[in-house]
């Protein structure tokens, strides 16, 4: 079953590649996609409980990842990863303590993204 996610990215060029990729390697059906903290936010208004893996860049075209993850309410059932390319021990450290799950770097982790994207699906 597809995972319902929320996509957190500013970057088109990024998106245009990760979502097909999502898609094929880890079962994951992008609901929404955000731009800035504010549109972050709203789309998980709008999706309520529907959605079931966020993924947050820390770098957005208005505002910080960080922003999202300090704001967002999920239920049991929802995760969230942040995928950057920004993965410092310290940023790493901030986002888990922010609630993230898990915390992967763009350009050397994305096999283990995917990894952790198909572990979702199975619960």
């Amino acid at each position: 079953m597809s995972l319902n996610t929320i996509l957190v990215e500013d970057s088109k060029t990024i998106r245009e590649n990760l979502i097909p990729a999502m898609a094929e390697l880890a079962d994951i059906n992008v609901v929404a996609v955000a731009e800035t903290p504010v549109e972050a936010l709203a789309a998980f208004e709008e999706h309520g409980n529907d959605w079931e893996l966020a993924v947050v860049d820390l770098f957005l075209r208005e505002g910080s990842g960080l922003t999202v993850l300090r704001a967002w309410k999920r239920s049991d059932h929802q995760h969230v990863v942040v995928l950057t390319n920004y993965p410092t021990a310290d940023m790493r450290r901030r986002c888990l303590e922010l609630g993230a799950d898990a915390v992967f770097d763009k350009s050397t982790e994305l096999e283990a993204f995917f990894q952790c994207c198909r572990s979702y699906s199975h619960e």
